[in-house]
């Protein structure tokens, strides 16, 4: 009775996403926004044991418990590995299960698997709210399912400290590159012409379409005609799954004898061909229009210019490779011809990750800052841990409120690119064609956020860029969905 009395209080809490009374003026106060965007965690997945958060106690059976590619219910979990089982990990009850508790007691520090995290395949595990076919459409089969009890974590910390939203949506099925196109343009990006080996195979249904050979989910994983370079663009032009960018630093390397800055944009047979330059409509257009100052700061990224324009062979950090595991399609502004090798707006918004620093320890960050951890420091799945990623970003927000006068006026944002194909319970809500798709942490930390608070407002990645709107008095982005709130719910000014 306790349980279903929990569960009807947030339901009746997200019925009607009750926008605080913040006021324009209240809102000047905030000089400064940080963003920080990590990688890869469902909500559930992290805190889905948070008190008081609208976690996996108030899963229903059938969101729970996971079904076969034909709707029957699978009888156990498997972990996949390849096309066979991953013998580190036993068969597991279906349903959702603790990473780092029994049987598997898995630690932080661990590099564990990682589940696929795709567009269509997205779309398909939620399976219109319901949540129960994650790992029926997973690689790794049933550690889709797995969550962590994060209480130890520093990042909980700042999230009981200030304010944790528990109903906040990754913008865009699918993965990484898509959600960070989304973060900046609250939109997908175009490749009218892309060649016919890259677009997505669908069947009458509109659902990936499965190899013949793709077996029950209690066999192996799910074949479907998407892997490697197809399934990267629409059939009507739109990339949702992973593009390289035409610029370096880019997974693809320049042409023979062609500028070292840019990609080859014919491609490799790896990534198939770049994305041609974009330019629709991005928050830094409508920041710069506004003369509001800003950045997109990557951890490693003066290192992957300059490994960029190097032939392939001779690469040493581009692409999941090197110290700092850069990630090319993780800079989404560097695939704008705005911001194209040798433009003055690329050297005043584009910058390394060691700038953000030194502009926390100088007082001197930009109006609107957002940074991407290194590969190593983001928490994603199979090259890197949960534990490096807490401590990085743990200790930048140390920084941030050592330096006094500049924690005073400023606002940070913590979430995720994306769910990282792990499951969570909560149905998202109706959009449009890109989303939003699965929930996922975000924090709100600072001085004008709520102190220990739990924010059940309806929320989406394009909320970021809402405040941000709302802060500087921008242009609204034409992708900006009315559903999902600005994040003012979680301020509060005294």
């Amino acid at each position: 009775m306790r349980r279903m009395i929990a569960a009807a209080a947030i339901a009746a809490a997200l019925a009607g996403p009750a926008q605080a009374q913040v006021t324009d003026a209240e809102l000047t106060k905030i000089k400064h926004i940080v963003v920080i965007y990590a990688e890869n965690r469902s909500f559930d997945h992290l805190y889905g044991m948070f008190p008081g958060a609208n976690g996996i106690a108030n899963a229903t059976e059938e969101q729970k418990t996971q079904l076969d590619h034909d709707g029957s219910v699978l009888p156990n979990l498997t972990v996949w590995k390849g096309a066979g089982a991953d013998d580190r990990f036993p068969k597991l009850p279906n349903g959702p299960f603790r990473i780092d508790g029994p049987p598997l007691n898995r630690s932080f520090s661990e590099v564990l698997p990682s589940p696929i995290h795709a567009y269509f395949h997205n779309i398909e595990q939620i399976n219109g709210g319901k949540n129960n076919m994650f790992a029926a459409m997973s690689t790794v089969g049933g550690w889709s399912m797995g969550y962590v009890d994060g209480s130890s974590l520093k990042l909980w910390g700042w999230a009981k400290e200030f304010t944790l939203a528990d109903n906040f949506f990754m913008g865009a099925y699918g993965g990484s590159f898509l959600n960070h196109q989304y973060l900046v343009c609250a939109c997908a990006p175009v490749f009218p012409d892309a060649p016919a080996d890259i677009k997505v195979e669908t069947d009458a249904q509109g659902k990936l379409r499965k190899k013949p050979g793709s077996p029950s989910a209690t066999v192996g994983p799910v074949q479907v005609f998407v892997d490697g370079r197809n399934g990267q663009v629409t059939m009507d032009g739109f990339a949702v799954n992973t593009t390289q960018p035409p610029y370096q630093p880019s997974g693809i390397a320049p042409a023979a004898g062609g500028d070292p800055a840019y990609a080859d944009p014919k491609g490799d047979a790896r990534n198939g061909p770049a994305l041609p330059p974009q330019t629709a409509r991005t928050i830094g257009d409508t920041m710069s229009a506004k003369n509001v100052s800003w950045a997109w700061y990557a951890g490693g990224f003066d290192a992957a210019v300059a490994e960029g324009a190097k032939p392939d062979a001779e690469r040493a950090v581009i692409y999941k490779v090197g110290p700092v595991n850069y990630q090319p399609h993780h800079q989404p502004f560097n695939y704008y011809s705005r911001y194209a090798p040798g433009t003055a707006e690329r050297a005043l918004h584009l910058k390394d990750g060691e700038a953000l620093m030194a502009g926390i320890a100088g007082g001197t960050l930009p109006q609107v800052s957002f940074y991407k951890p290194a590969g190593t420091f983001t928490q994603h799945p199979s090259y890197t841990d949960l534990a490096k990623g807490d401590a990085h970003i743990a200790d930048i927000l140390e920084k941030l409120r050592a330096n006094a006068a500049l924690w005073a006026e400023t606002l940070v944002v913590i979430t995720y690119d994306e769910n990282g194909g792990f499951w969570d319970h909560v149905a998202p809500p109706k959009g449009d064609r890109w989303g939003p798709a699965t929930r996922i942490p975000a924090l709100v930390i600072g001085p004008f956020a709520k102190k220990g608070a739990i924010d059940h407002t309806g929320y989406d990645t394009g909320s970021i860029l809402k405040l941000i709107t709302r802060r500087f008095g921008l242009e609204p982005l034409a992708g900006f969905r009315p559903g999902a709130g600005d994040l003012t719910a979680a301020l509060v000014f005294k």
